[in-house]
This record gives structure tokens, sequence and C-alpha cells, in this order.
């Protein structure tokens, strides 16, 4: 257990202003800068130049801003590994003396750390430890963990014991460099999930005088609950914590968790599903929801987004041409293109949910007789031993006809240039002769297939249990010409350089329709964000943090192209309905209404943007520095009357009912015309039409808290 002397609680509020700035009429928050040039900031955590989930995300595009507001006094730290030092940093000298001291306390007393610039936008400064040369401490510093906090940490858990290497040397880095410092600058020590929780679980019980923060982007139980399915937000207030984590074998991870937290100054969460999680799981509410955000551009042309569509769905669907050769007996012009991305993580991903709702999609696209086909991707990635020869048989079939394509047109261009030279008109039954009608009879032939297209592009290692394929063999979507909804199934993460399907995810992103993410478990949720940013709509759920933000920021999400699917309240049955009628209205719309929601998707970019939501860190920053050195730091009440938020509204060309914006047949016409849409007059309403911005504080008077806080 965590000791009382370790939790300091403190109630005060942040001193701010409040106004609407240029970001797309969003509101600005103007306040006095926090004197940076007496302060150094350190962002912990197992990510830095580290990439292994959604975190590296956070921490590499959150950078730019921080940089922009701290300059060199923002220090990322991070543990070493030699081939991401070589490729992601240039070396260099710390320009902190008092930096360079600590480092070489380390250095001189046999650890390596290792200092340079992170080579993303914004070039952050970075402090890597190299774990696995401080490695010969494990069993010192594993008696200390004990001595002061009281959490063992078995012998067989690598993971558990690198981070107690890494947070040692964060601790034991953070007293030399306090100790040279004196109190001027004062330093913010910010550390994300529990694998950085360690440092700022020895520093505190050290008593070394930092400002701490911790972040949890998801709790450690929670995601090991619903990954086991269990029925978990109707029963966060049930399980015996205790008892949960030590079935499971990871007590001492939970322990070390939740003590991070307890000590921490200021505790965040990434949004207010999680917050409410924590507050069941950790026993701490959240000070501070931070909402995680990215690094939006701008296009100087305002539909340039759409033009990357364009080219982009292209390169899909030449791959579709090579993958269906043999069946190719849909309309690509008619086809639309879903996908799912993420962590193989079956049911907490919702991809069980989504392959139930396709299979009841592709019923009803065939019982309406829909001219519409639905290609849908799986990029998850899974056990392979290499591309499936089929797959690439079928590319290399795709360039072969291409290639006599090419060969013909150009021999068939030559011969009418020549007689449109001599003034004739010429015989189209001569122009080709008999070598090429053999040519194109031999392409034509080579196009001929008797087994159907294959549903995966590599060979699994294990095909018979994998969940996915398993699934796909339960509903029978095995790719048939009468199958309405296709399935692709590529299980490892796009490359340009891959010979399938040579295109980045970005790339892949901005081709596709509707990216769908259906999720059971998501404290946050990047890849519907990702979509938001590119201009493409997305599904999502109000059990992830990102479907919740949207759900209180944008007064009718699915008219802006966010689909948001109600897991929390209803049966799986009538969740999987509820998709399943989201994705057939989305096959109904017009190649025009698919712009304009695309048009609309984009525009709510704004509200993702870093520059906004940075905010949000900079309180927590306030209120760290509040609770830690209340003597220099004080925060004063704000006098303003809490507001419930600003919300985008209603699209104004949209109709007063929902249904009415929608075709009560699939078969219309696209070249149909909407005299009552106007992008440029629609996006500026939008602008003006936000409410008052709210307030980082507590909820309004009388407001109803979030329905899991009730236990709703």
């Amino acid at each position: 257990m965590v000791s009382n002397r370790f939790v300091r609680l403190c109630e005060m509020r942040l001193s701010r202003s409040l106004s609407i700035s240029s970001l797309s009429g969003l509101p600005l928050w103007e306040e006095e800068s926090l004197p940076v040039q007496d302060l150094l900031l350190f962002e912990v955590s197992w990510e830095v130049t580290n990439k292994v989930g959604g975190i590296y995300t956070v921490i590499q595009t959150k950078a730019k801003i921080t940089v922009d507001e701290w300059g060199e006094n923002y220090i990322m730290m991070g543990p070493y590994y030699e081939h991401n030092f070589k490729t992601q940093v240039e070396k260099c000298e710390p320009p902190n003396q008092a930096i360079k001291a600590a480092m070489d306390s380390l250095i001189n007393n046999g650890s390596q750390v290792h200092f340079g610039r992170w080579l993303i936008e914004g070039s952050p400064y970075v402090i890597l430890f190299d774990i696995g040369a401080a490695a010969w401490n494990l069993d010192r510093w594993k008696g200390d963990l004990w001595n002061e906090c009281s959490i063992g940490l078995p012998y067989h858990d690598r993971e558990a014991n690198d981070s107690l290497i890494f947070g040692s040397l964060v601790a034991w880095f953070f007293k030399e460099l306090t100790d040279q410092l004196q109190d001027k600058p004062n330093v913010i020590a910010h550390f994300h999930e529990w694998q950085a929780g360690t440092g700022l679980l020895l520093s505190r019980s050290r008593k070394i005088p930092l400002a701490t923060i911790f972040t949890t982007h998801a709790t450690l139980l929670g995601r090991y609950l619903c990954a086991g399915n269990a029925d978990f937000y109707n029963n966060l207030d049930k399980f015996n914590i205790d008892q949960e984590a030590g079935e499971r074998q990871i007590y001492h991870r939970y322990c070390l968790e939740r003590a991070a937290v307890h000590c921490a100054h200021v505790f965040t969460t990434v949004s207010q599903i999680t917050a409410v999680e924590a507050n069941h799981m950790l026993h701490r509410q959240a000070d501070v929801v931070t909402p995680n955000g990215l690094n939006v551009r701008k296009f100087s042309a305002m539909h340039e987004f759409q033009n990357l569509h364009s080219m982009n769905k292209a390169k899909i669907q030449e791959f579709v041409r090579g993958h269906f050769y043999g069946h190719l007996d849909f309309n690509l012009e008619k086809t639309l293109f879903f996908f799912i991305a993420g962590r193989y993580e079956f049911s907490n991903k919702g991809a069980d949910l989504f392959l139930e709702s396709l299979s009841r999609l592709n019923y009803l696209l065939r019982v309406h007789k829909s001219d519409v086909t639905v290609v849908v991707f799986f990029i998850m990635p899974a056990k392979t031993n290499n591309f499936n020869v089929e797959s690439l048989k079928g590319q290399a079939v795709r360039k072969q006809l291409w290639d006599t394509t090419q060969f013909v047109k150009e021999k068939f261009g030559k011969r009418l240039y020549e007689s449109l030279l001599r003034g004739e008109i010429p015989d189209m039954s001569k122009i080709l002769d008999r070598d090429d009608f053999t040519i194109m009879k031999r392409a034509i032939y080579a196009t001929q297939r008797h087994s159907l297209p294959p549903v995966t592009t590599h060979n699994m290692l294990d095909d018979s249990t994998d969940p996915i394929l398993s699934n796909i063999r339960r509903i029978g979507l095995f790719n048939g010409r009468n199958d309405r909804v296709k399935i692709v199934f590529h299980p490892e993460f796009l490359s340009s350089t891959s010979p399938l399907l040579p295109m980045d995810y970005e790339e892949f992103v901005r081709g596709c329709h509707l990216g769908v993410f259906p999720s059971y478990y998501e404290p946050w949720g990047y890849t519907p964000g990702e979509c938001t940013v590119m201009g493409i709509p997305s599904v999502t759920t109000n059990l992830s943090g990102f479907g919740c933000f949207m759900e209180e920021h944008v007064s009718d999400p699915s008219e802006y192209g966010i689909y948001i699917v109600d897991r929390r309240f209803r049966s799986a049955d009538e969740s999987c309905n509820q998709l399943t009628q989201f994705m057939f209205s989305f096959c109904q719309q017009s190649r025009r209404q698919r712009i304009i929601q695309r048009n609309r998707t984009e525009r709510l970019s704004d509200l993702l943007d870093w520059r906004y939501l940075g905010r949000f860190y900079m309180y927590a920053r306030h209120l760290a520095l509040s609770r830690s050195f209340p003597s220099k730091f004080k925060m004063d009440h704000l006098n303003i009357a809490p507001t419930q938020g600003f919300r985008y509204p209603r699209p104004s060309s949209v109709p007063p009912s929902p249904s009415a914006s929608l075709h009560s047949t699939p078969h219309h016409s696209d070249e149909e015309d909407d005299d009552t849409y106007d992008e440029e007059e629609e996006a500026e309403r939008d602008r003006q039409n936000i409410k008052a911005p709210f307030t980082l504080g507590a909820d309004p008077e009388g407001e109803s808290k979030h329905p899991l806080e009730n236990g709703k």
C-alpha cells in the first residue's frame, strides 16, 4: 500500500482569462505565462524515441508547441536503444551546465547517459538512459524500492524490472540535478504511464524538490479486464481490485501504478471516461483531463485534401484490381473503402462487433439490390511468415496486363496517327492485326481464376485459431461474387516499400471513405482523430475518449462525419444493428454528399489541434507548481461562471430532421444538386456560432455527472 505521506492534495484553482481566437473561432486561453526562464520542464516516458504505442504519438506531436513555449528549458527523458539513437537523435552537448554535471555524475558512477536532439518537429532535447548498462544495480534497487515503498518485483517480469532500472536512473538524475540547481530554476517533471511512474515514486519518497505530474493513458487493470471480455463499465464499482490484479499476476505492476498516481502533485488522464475508470481502479480522482491532440496542417487551397483523397483512392483501386482479378465484376467507381487499424486487440478494438455488422451490411446491400460494393481492410499486425503467394500473383497479373495494354495502345496510336496524317479515316477492324488480338486474348486468359480472392494478404502462423479469420469463417464472407462486402486482412502495418500495397498509413487513410473503430476499451482513440484531421469520416463509440469528446463539443456529430455507436447503454446486438445502420446509410450517400461530409469532417480538425488542447497541459503545470512550491507560485480563484462548453451547431444546410438528409432509396443520381449548400457560408457560420468556451474547473452547478460516475 502507498503511505499517506506521499499523498499531497490541494484545492487551488488557476487564475486565467478566456477569449475567442482566430483559430477557426476556438477559444484561446489568455494567461500570464509561467516564468519559463526560471523553470526546467522534463517529460519522462518509455516511448521517447521508442515507438511502442499511442503514447509515442502523444509526446511526438506535442513536442512542437511545448518547445515553442519552453525553448531549451524543455527536455524529454526515455530509455536508450542504440538503433533508435543512431536513426532518430542528433547527438550534442547539454546547453545547461547543471544538466551536464548531473549526467557526468551518473556516468562517472558506471551508468551510460546520452544527450541529443530528437529529430522530429520542434527538435526537443532528449536524455536517454541505457537500461542494459545499469542492470547490475537491479538487486540493490529492488531492495531500495522495498525499503522505501514496500513494493516487491518478481525476477521473471522483465518489463517491470526494466521500469525499475529506468525509474532509479531518472530519480538519481533528478537528485543530482536539484542538488546542483539549489532551488533555481525549479523543476517540473511530467511522467507518462506506470513504466515511467517508478521514477516519480522514488523521487517523491526521497523528497527530491520537484513539481510532479503523472498521466495515465489507460489503467493497467482496465486493459486486462476488458481484454478478458469482462462487463467492465457496468461493474466498475464491484471489482475487487487487489484480487483481480493478483489473479492476473500483475499485482506488483498495479502497486507501482497506483503508488505513482497517489504520489504525484497532479494526476491527469486523457479523457473523462478514463478519469472515471481511474477513480475506481486507482482510487484517485483526476485533477485535470488532458485530451490528446495532433499537429494540424492546413492546406493553402481549401479543398487540397479532397485532391489527396482522389489520388490515394486511385492507388487503393490499383491494389483492388490485382487482389480481385478474375472476380472484378463490380464497378470500382461505386466501390467504397472501409478500414479498421490498430493493435490486434480483437474485442477491445471492436473487431468482433465490426465483423458481425459487416455480415448484416452484406445482407442489407444484397436485399436492396444495391450496386455499391464495400471493400473492408483490417490493418492489424499479427504473426505471419510471408506474403500470400496468391496475393503476390494478383499484383503481378495486374502489372502484366497493364504492360500489355500499354504495348497495344502504343501500336494502335502509331497506326492511327499515320492514317490521319495521310488524310484517311482508318478502318478500325484492320488497325489491329492478328498478333495484337492474340496478345490480348492471352492477357484475358491470364486473368482467369478458379479460386476465390484470398481474405488475407499474408500466410498466417495461427490460421486456425486467429480471431479475425475464425469469425470470417463463421459469418461466411469469403469474397464471393454475390457478396457486396469484400474483406482484405492485411496483418502488418502499412509501408510505402510493400510489394502489395505500397502506401504509408497516412496515404492509405486519405484514400479510404470511412474508418470504423467500434472499440469497447479505448481511453482516447487516435485512429478516428487522425481520420478527422485528414477529412475522412469515421465511426467511434461512447466508450472511447475521442467519442465522448466529440459528443461534448459537437451538437450533431454524425452530420460532421463522426458516427458514435452506443456501446454503454445498449446490448451488443443493439450496438451491432446501430453500426450496421450507420454503414448502410453511408453506402446510400451520393458522391456529392460524401464530398460535403468530408468538408465538414475536416473542419472539426481545429478541435484536435495541439495549439488548442495544449492549454490543458499548461494548466496541469501551473497546478503542480502551486502544490509543490506554494510560496513561489500562487493561483487565485477566477470569478467566471462555469459554462457547459462550446459546441459546433448542426450544419446550416442540414434539414431539421436527420432522416430528411438521407435518400429513401439507395438508387439516386450522383449528379444531384443541392442549392441550399454553400461551403464557404456554412464554414463561416460554424466559426461564428460556437457557444461560450468552457472553463477548466469543476462541473457547472446543477449539471449531472458523467453517467459512469452515477453507476447508471
